[in-house]
């Protein structure tokens, strides 16, 4: 296995990881930012939702540079993307942070788009993300960091940031998945 891939794993471990400290009342303290609260544990858990969320830019960087592409990477690295954000979701729709409507909405895209690469994977075709997908995997990153944070430090000013990047991720969720099943609709035409 290939570092690219190593990294894309370490990922994927980091997952259960971050899920333990967000769920678990772990009594660290409380920092406080203006009138906006933000627990320790929270903010530990948010660290690591960045951490593991950075090591999607490293797997890829090295992977290009390096010429390290391979099918297990462009399979693994998505899922671990979706495995990563739909964690992270969930917690903040149980934290009351998030609209369980969009979280619907954006988990639902990904289970269709990866049931959509796997009936592509049958067929021989591994489809890596494309740019639209890129760009919707950094805006859900951004939203979910966010709201995580508490919108800490945008709360100070009174812009409800978190919530206007949650609705632009839904947005390039939305179009992203109708992209992927648009430039993929062979699929459906060559089914019997």
């Amino acid at each position: 296995m290939n570092l690219p891939n190593k990294i894309t794993i370490s990922r994927v471990f980091l997952i259960p990881v971050f899920v333990i400290i967000m769920v678990i009342d772990w009594s660290w303290g409380v920092l406080t930012f203006g009138d906006t609260e933000l627990p320790v544990s929270q903010l530990i858990g948010t660290i690591l939702f960045i951490i593991a969320s950075t090591t999607d830019w490293i797997d890829g960087y090295y992977a290009r540079k390096y010429n390290l592409v391979t099918n297990l990477g462009k399979f693994l690295d998505p899922l671990a993307d979706k495995l990563l954000v739909s964690s992270a979701l969930i917690i903040l729709v149980e934290m009351q942070l998030a609209p369980s409507w969009i979280v619907i909405i954006i988990i639902s895209r990904e289970f269709a788009v990866t049931g959509l690469r796997l009936v592509l994977a049958g067929g021989g075709e591994v489809v890596a993300a494309n740019m639209l997908g890129k760009i919707k995997t950094w805006t859900q990153i951004i939203a979910v960091t966010a709201l995580l944070l508490n919108n800490i430090p945008f709360s100070y000013l009174g812009i409800p940031f978190a919530d206007l990047a949650l609705y632009i991720a839904t947005f390039f969720t939305i179009w992203s998945g109708w992209d992927y099943f648009a430039k993929n609709k062979h699929v459906f035409a060559n089914s019997k």
